[in-house]
């Protein structure tokens, strides 16, 4: 039993800390929103178009902003409060989400608004990425640092249990567009939990001075760290060749087993189970090497192909969950590797945001590569089998 609490009280550690606690909370219930209209959006223009072009098009209007701006982002969250940032970001999200959930609802939605709103979601997510992901560092102490990042990931992948189960069953009962609007209404959560937060707790990070040359310091910088550059590299090619589940798992619900939104959900649900599992994994872990990233890549892309050969749903989703494991593993392993360095870079009093702009370039880019590559409606499956060619990278 003792063996047990210890077990417990280190995995869940950061969470005796009240403001991480508070927006732990708030995360929890909306990033199940986040994921119910995630999978409602995907489902959406499959029905209205049938097409995956048109759905691979509105994942990467969505994730454009971000492939090329989130540098930008970072700058803003360095110079600004990220409390604040949180504020404006979230709320114009759950606007958002509320404007297209009306739209849906009244039968006047087109898939060209769907395209506009998630060029919108892109452009707040450019400042709401970057910002969240550095204010991590303000509401942990650094011990507790790689703690809080692990079971951050982990709420967001039993979110990507809960949201796409919760939207299932929503879409079979009352309709899309209320996926939309519960989504609107889940962002309260965290704007109460961002006020209720205790200013003087927050070890605040210095704000940053505009000057020329900030850009370009983030790219010298990655260009000159090989630790960083390396890391981003190799996940952007993995995230370009297998880091596009939404696009794919769509598609092989409708056309490769003949599903619906449950179907879907089903899919979306199975990896976030195993991203639980792994993600409660690495939250034990307090160090981890980036040499770990090359097994963990070759055992991802094992499991990813089995998906690509697997003849019935069932078998499907079995393999899925073990791709959700290793999936927060190799996010884990790269997140902890920059993180560390980013910690550093904070007792230097250096600028930290525009760098963690670069995470988010490389964890988005895949959708966006994909969007005219193999992935109408007859050839799903293949998506999943281009897996290995990103393991090129990652041996040397």
């Amino acid at each position: 039993m003792k063996i047990q609490m210890k077990y417990f009280a280190k995995t869940f550690s950061s969470l005796k800390i009240r403001n991480y606690r508070l927006y732990f909370i708030g995360q929890a219930i909306s990033l199940s929103g986040n994921w119910m209209q995630t999978v409602s959006q995907s489902w959406l223009v499959l029905q209205l178009t049938k097409s995956g072009t048109a759905l691979g098009l509105v994942l990467a209007l969505q994730f454009l902003p971000i492939l090329f701006l989130a540098p930008y982002g970072g700058l803003v969250a360095d110079r600004f409060s990220k409390r604040k940032i949180l504020y404006i970001t979230q709320s114009v999200s759950a606007m958002l989400a509320l404007i297209l959930g009306i739209m849906v609802v009244t039968g006047l939605i087109q898939v060209w608004m769907v395209y506009i709103f998630a060029l919108c979601l892109g452009l707040v997510n450019v400042f709401d990425n970057p910002t969240r992901q550095t204010f991590a560092i303000e509401m942990v102490s650094k011990k507790e640092l790689s703690n809080a990042i692990a079971l951050n990931s982990a709420e967001i992948n039993m979110a990507r249990v809960l949201g796409p189960a919760l939207a299932g069953i929503l879409i079979a009962s009352i309709g899309l567009g209320f996926c939309f609007i519960f989504n609107a209404f889940s962002y309260i959560a965290v704007l109460i939990a961002l006020f209720l937060m205790r200013e003087n707790e927050l070890h605040k990070t210095p704000l940053v001075e505009k000057a020329k040359g900030q850009i370009i310091e983030g790219f010298q910088y990655v260009k000159k760290n090989p630790v960083i550059r390396d890391i981003l590299i190799m996940m952007t090619i993995i995230g370009t060749l297998t880091y596009e589940f939404n696009v794919s798992l769509p598609l092989m619900a409708e056309f490769t087993f003949k599903g619906n939104a449950n179907t879907f959900a089903m899919l979306t649900s199975a990896i976030g189970f195993g991203s639980v599992i792994g993600g409660l994994f690495a939250a034990n872990r307090r160090k981890t090497s980036p040499r770990a990233l090359v097994p963990g890549a070759f055992i991802f892309g094992c499991f990813v192909l089995l998906t690509a050969i697997a003849p019935t749903l069932f078998l499907a989703i079995i393999s899925l969950i073990a791709v959700g494991f290793m999936s927060i593993y190799l996010s884990q392993a790269s997140t902890r590797s920059v993180s560390s360095l980013l910690s550093l870079l904070e007792r230097n009093n250096s600028p930290l945001s525009e760098r963690s702009g670069f995470k988010s370039l490389e964890v988005y880019f895949g959708s966006v590569a994909l969007i005219q590559f193999c992935n109408e409606e007859t050839r799903p499956k293949p998506l999943f089998s281009l897996y290995p060619i990103s393991l090129v990278y990652s041996r040397t």
